[in-house]
């Protein structure tokens, strides 16, 4: 069988070529993972430590404005 041919091939390679190979494995493992076969990254932002930070900020209450001010005072006109 092809796998023991190559089992036996990795055997015969010094202990630097075979932490190669190992590392090697990992990275085909890793590069052909389909969607499902992939650890789920999802967090639940609702504990993350960000999450209302601004809420007893009164210039925060309507964020569009703010922003649009901040962006006024920030990007105005070069002065000629």
């Amino acid at each position: 069988m092809e796998a023991e041919k190559i089992i036996v091939d990795i055997t015969n390679l010094p202990p630097q070529a075979q932490r190669q190979v190992a590392d090697f494995i990992d990275f085909i493992r890793t590069r052909y993972q389909t969607p499902d076969t992939q650890p789920s990254k999802q967090t639940n932002l609702a504990n993350e430590p960000f999450i209302g930070i601004w809420k007893d900020r009164q210039d925060m209450q309507d964020s569009s404005a703010w922003i649009r001010e901040r962006r006024k005072s920030e990007w105005r006109e070069p002065r000629a």
